[in-house]
């Protein structure tokens, strides 16, 4: 068990939301899918109007695979048979131990926040995406439902830990409106 510090009495609300990488930084994201030049601005706009801090998560397959995921042609194929393409390749076994240890860190921040008595308002991840998918992502070449792999991993590691933190996805064809009717019940 966890023990709750108190700390911090300044001016920071205490309320921080986990962003999947790509939806702070487009340009990180597989060739051919990004749908922003820079970031998903409304997004970004609506947690500091709600003043909630953002931590954006690292992209797992940037940092083990490369920018080009492994394939420059990439973006010559449905976006769901690369994901599927994607999604192997992260669970070759040099990926997935490199997975393992982004798991590891994320987590580190998650319990120092959890242990200081800020209120983890979700994990924010992008559908579809074979590894930060939350409620649909990409296997068999097709989007279905379920976790990507790093969320997924990142889940599990959150239950066993005993914590409640509430995990949506966001996809760029979604209505923003809907996204934030569901977000502000946990701000």
């Amino acid at each position: 068990m966890v023990r709750i510090m108190q700390m911090f009495a300044d001016g920071r609300s205490r309320k921080v939301v986990f962003l999947a990488h790509c939806l702070l930084n487009q340009n990180a994201i597989s060739d051919g899918t990004a749908v922003y030049p820079a970031a998903f601005r409304e997004l970004v706009q609506f947690f500091l109007e709600h003043q909630v801090g953002i931590v954006q998560l690292p992209c797992p397959e940037l940092c083990c695979l490369g920018l080009d995921r492994g394939n420059r042609l990439g973006a010559q194929s449905p976006v769901t048979e690369e994901n599927t393409r994607i999604r192997a390749a992260m669970q070759a076994p040099a990926p997935s131990r490199m997975l393992e240890d982004l798991v590891e860190s994320v987590m580190h921040q998650v319990l120092e926040y959890h242990r200081y008595g800020f209120r983890i308002v979700a994990f924010l991840g992008a559908n579809r995406s074979p590894n930060c998918g939350v409620e649909t992502t990409s296997d068999h070449n097709q989007e279905m439902p379920g976790r990507g792999l790093f969320l997924g991993a990142l889940e599990d590691r959150i239950r066993a830990a005993g914590l409640e933190i509430p995990l949506l996805g966001v996809k760029a064809s979604d209505d923003l409106l809907n996204l934030f009717a569901r977000l502000r019940p946990l701000l």
